[in-house]
């Protein structure tokens, strides 16, 4: 699903990746880990087509995403990239089902097709009662369940997930962590999940570890 190869990236001089490969397979649940300022995020954000390497490759369902414009790399990360972030990044002035419609409205699919979506997404997570309901009246757990809603819109390839459950307490976290297996038991999703999170990260098919930019080990 997922091969990066040879990744460098860096900002002002520092060479924050140096040379990381990764392979993640269809399905599968991966962490990366490692103390702030080892490259997680940045990894995340390059494999996630956010950011451009500064030399390597990275390969999503076969594509080399970054062999692709930037109209084309648009689209193609709308369709088969979801992402889910510490901070749920929701529009305030749009309901949750707004929110989770968004993508799909960038991708030109039909309102009515859209709406259906939505919802269907937002009852499979529990908030069939907060459709019409604005983030500001959404507890914190919530507002990152519609998050990954609108993630899975567009029924993305792969999402990747940065310390999704790092802004939530702890029963909120734990949630979020079950939730994330049940779609993929249940959808065959992939995630990418670089967090903090020592119980998420154990409950992931791998562990991958980063240090001083380089992935030391995986287990």
């Amino acid at each position: 699903m997922l091969e990066a190869k040879d990744i460098h990236k860096s900002y002002d001089g520092l060479h924050v990746l140096k040379g990381v490969n990764l392979q993640v397979r269809e399905g599968e649940i991966v962490a990366i880990v490692g103390k702030s300022g080892a490259g997680k995020s940045t990894l995340l954000h390059i494999i996630g087509a956010l950011d451009v390497p500064d030399a390597g490759q990275v390969y999503i369902a076969g594509t080399d995403v970054f062999a692709l414009d930037t109209d084309e790399l648009a689209r193609f990360r709308n369709r088969y990239i979801g992402f889910v972030f510490q901070f749920h990044h929701l529009l305030p002035e749009f309901t949750a089902l707004e929110n989770v419609c968004l993508p799909a409205f960038i991708a030109n699919m039909p309102e009515q097709q859209a709406r259906k979506r939505a919802q269907e997404l937002l009852d499979y997570l529990g908030l069939s009662d907060r459709l019409e309901h604005k983030p500001g009246q959404l507890s914190g757990g919530e507002q990152q369940r519609v998050a990954v809603a609108r993630a899975l819109m567009n029924r993305p390839a792969i999402v990747f997930a940065d310390e999704p459950s790092g802004n939530l307490d702890s029963v909120s976290s734990q949630d979020l962590h079950q939730l994330i297996f049940q779609l993929r038991n249940d959808f065959g999703q992939t995630f990418v999940i670089a967090t903090h999170n020592q119980d998420l990260a154990t409950m992931s098919d791998r562990i991958m570890r980063m240090r001083d930019g380089t992935l030391v080990n995986e287990s």
